[in-house]
């Protein structure tokens, strides 16, 4: 499993280069310039927007810019923010711990929904638990996180005034009260992308269940008198879990792509709201170093999802 190990990270460092020369040619190419405000300011002289463009690089080739911005970025320089005023690591920096917790704790609450939820559907399939669970399930996956985050505000921040609808950084509370506070800001957020996740998850995990339960290793456990939990833990929902990890490997840019819309609404300061506003802002140094660390996720999920198919179902070898 190491050599494997060894061999699935060695092949993400071409993929690596190969997204980011994407990344950064659609991104240059775009419409836009970072120092588009200076061009059309009367105030700045012309020989100090060309002294800029050179310091900056703005106006080399395409290949010698890519090649200095993987320089930097290997060794940790992720270029100067033009409307920030700072380095973009200090920016990417003090956001991402917010995202990656929230996401995290979304995919938490997604898989502790739809793993109970999906086996016991499965358990007793078309009866009114499993009606229900169905029918709940498709209207979560059909409902975008747009549409029930604006929900989540009029009913549980607007009508019943429970949870505040903007995701403060800067609570000026202290001990257990400071933990409290950033809790209750995050339930909505968390919620809206988790039960999103769960949704989908918990009718793979129904289907996978169902494959499985029928399967003769099952019944061979049964018969050697094992009980009906330890069949069920062991041998069902581990290896049913497979196809929840592919799931949730495949959904990751659906997720990361969520957490962008979700922060918009809720205005967490993660680095999804960042990149919405680099956008906007033509920032594009700021821009490229977000995309790129969203690939770098994307890729480091799916090796751990396929590590985790050797611990879920041991029949799995790798080669």
């Amino acid at each position: 499993m190491s050599k494997y190990f060894l061999r699935r990270t060695l092949i993400l460092i071409p993929v690596l280069f190969g997204i980011s020369a994407i990344l950064f040619t659609i991104l240059v190419m775009a419409p836009g310039d970072p120092f588009e405000e200076l061009a059309t300011n009367p105030n700045v002289p012309p020989e100090v927007r060309m002294n800029l463009r050179a310091k900056f690089g703005l106006d080399d080739p395409l290949p010698v810019r890519y090649a200095r911005w993987v320089a930097s970025m290997v060794r940790g320089d992720w270029g100067f923010s033009f409307v920030s005023r700072v380095n973009v690591d200090t920016l990417i920096l003090q956001r991402l711990p917010t995202t990656l917790i929230v996401l995290g704790s979304a995919q938490l609450l997604a898989i502790l929904v739809a793993v109970p939820i999906g086996t016991y559907s499965a358990l007793r399939p078309y009866s009114i638990f499993d009606q229900i669970a169905t029918t709940l399930a498709f209207i979560g996956f059909s409902l975008p996180t747009f549409f029930t985050g604006l929900l989540f505000i009029l009913l549980l921040s607007i009508h019943l005034d429970w949870l505040p609808f903007i995701y403060r950084s800067d609570i000026s509370a202290t001990g257990w009260r400071w933990y409290w506070e950033h809790v209750r800001q995050a339930i909505m957020p968390v919620a809206v992308l988790g039960l999103a996740q769960a949704a989908s998850m918990t009718r793979f995990m129904r289907a996978a269940v169902l494959d499985v339960i029928r399967l003769d290793y099952v019944n061979t456990a049964r018969a050697k008198g094992l009980s009906e939990g330890v069949t069920l833990v062991k041998h069902v929902v581990r290896n049913a879990l497979i196809p929840v990890v592919t799931l949730v490997a495949i959904q990751i840019p659906t997720i990361f792509g969520g957490a962008i819309v979700t922060e918009q609404i809720f205005r967490v300061p993660g680095i999804g709201s960042l990149l919405i506003t680099s956008i906007l802002a033509n920032d594009t140094p700021v821009v490229m170093a977000v995309t790129f660390i969203f690939s770098v996720l994307v890729l480091l999920s799916s090796l751990a999802a396929d590590m985790l198919y050797a611990w879920l179902d041991p029949r799995i070898s790798y080669r």
